[in-house]
């Protein structure tokens, strides 16, 4: 069911205060749902020694949200000098963050290497000379091609421009070892949004044997496997929830059984990111126009630069108008911004309750991919994100962009070069 019953009773009551001090649109994450998923996960977990999530900074890019993050002992997922000095600015350091890019520049590769490094994760084979200073500790992404039948989202493994190619993987740790790397890790991300909890037992049991075929190759025995994220959510409501539990015992079976045959495992790693902010955050927008032509359309004072989900996956986000949850859905509406683009749109002829002007409606699901993903196309800008902490209080965490913030790139010193 998207957005749990638990964070509506919480938020619902003090939306209309909350739209009359911040205004709308807004972002409103629930500090409450965040912490108790997270410990879900690790609990689900601890049968694996050295179990560590790594939340994915790119599902959401907030100081205040991972400084959540860090207290709940987690590491980071970076993929871009921000989001390292993301995790850096809440005290991630080190093996506290994993460095994951591709097509990765020297300038990012020399900034990944200070302030006590990252673990590198490496895309290609390719780039295993390019590293300016090759750490002691490495890590590759790994592509299973053909062995593996992508799901849905994340798509073909064959067509996907990252990672190792499995008839690589040997031949890059030995280069790696070469370069003077000691310590060892290996990741791979064959997943997205994914409910279907045998899909990421097989990406575990891929990884294993993986694991015993580099100690059998090479003698390298894997500090960790990295089985990425792409846990999924019930974005619609007659959507089933991942069976994380199942999941969790029979993954942890798996271990198990490797170190009773090998007298060791590795540790295991997870970055995901959906699974714990997703259904923790909603959009919140007001109705200011109604309009009857060849359909009936609602337009909200947001627009898809808060929320671009369902214009580039065609994605379902649950839509409540407050104050009108149980109201007998009568009209059936395309809810839309004010975007210069047909596919600004929320909702597409969705059966909601009749909505007036000055209707707040709740978009949800907006805690994973909302804000992250969005941009100042036809000069709209982001709206400011809002966290209700556990005392009940609400918090400023940004603040909407301004006409200022679009111009600001504009101040630099004169540069004209004549050939």
């Amino acid at each position: 069911m998207p957005m749990s019953e638990a964070f509506k009773k919480r938020v619902f009551p003090l939306l209309p205060q909350l739209a009359a001090h911040y205004g709308t649109p807004f972002h409103i994450y629930d500090e409450a749902g965040i912490r108790a998923t997270g410990e879900r996960l690790q609990k689900a977990f601890a049968g694996i020694p050295g179990f560590r999530e790594y939340f994915a900074v790119k599902a959401l890019p907030n100081r205040r949200i991972q400084a959540l993050m860090r207290q709940m002992g987690f590491g980071f997922d970076c993929s871009s000098i921000p989001e390292l000095v993301l995790a850096r600015q809440v005290g991630g350091q080190g093996e506290d963050i994993m460095f994951t890019s591709n097509n990765t520049s020297p300038e990012e590769y020399a900034f990944a290497s200070q302030d006590g490094g990252c673990i590198l994760n490496l895309d290609d084979i390719s780039f295993i000379p390019k590293v300016p200073k090759f750490p002691e500790l490495i890590c590759f992404r790994y592509n299973p091609g053909p062995r593996r039948t992508g799901n849905v989202i994340i798509g073909n493994p064959v067509e996907a421009k990252y990672g190792v190619a499995h008839e690589q993987l040997v031949e890059a740790y030995r280069r790696a070892r070469e370069r003077g790397a000691k310590r060892f890790g290996l990741h791979t991300m064959v997943a997205s949004n994914e409910r279907d909890y045998t899909y990421i037992v097989q990406t575990a049991v891929m990884l294993l044997e993986l694991t015993a075929l580099l100690e059998k190759e090479l003698g390298i025995k894997l500090e960790f496997v990295n089985i990425g994220g792409g846990l999924g959510i019930p974005y619609r409501p007659d959507h089933l929830p991942l069976d994380l539990d199942s999941m969790a015992q029979e993954i942890t079976a798996l271990f198990d059984t490797f170190r009773k045959e090998h007298g060791w495992a590795p540790k295991m790693l997870m970055e995901s990111g959906r699974f714990i902010t997703g259904p923790h955050g909603c959009l919140v927008t007001t109705a200011i126009n109604s309009k009857d032509t060849y359909r009936k359309y609602i337009g909200v004072d947001a627009c898809m630069s808060a929320l671009m989900r369902p214009a580039l996956y065609d994605a379902y986000h649950h839509i409540d108008v407050l104050g009108k949850e149980h109201a007998h859905k009568s009209e059936f509406y395309d809810v839309v911004g004010s975007l210069c683009e047909n596919n600004d749109k929320f909702a597409v002829q969705r059966d909601l309750p009749a909505i007036n002007d000055g209707d707040i409606l709740v978009i949800h699901d907006t805690g994973a991919h909302g804000h992250a993903m969005g941009f100042q196309y036809n000069g709209r800008l982001r709206p400011k994100e809002l966290l209700l902490r556990l005392d009940g209080s609400v918090e400023l965490i940004r603040r909407a962009e301004t006409v200022e913030d679009y111009f600001i790139t504009y101040n630099f010193a004169p540069d004209v070069l004549k050939p």
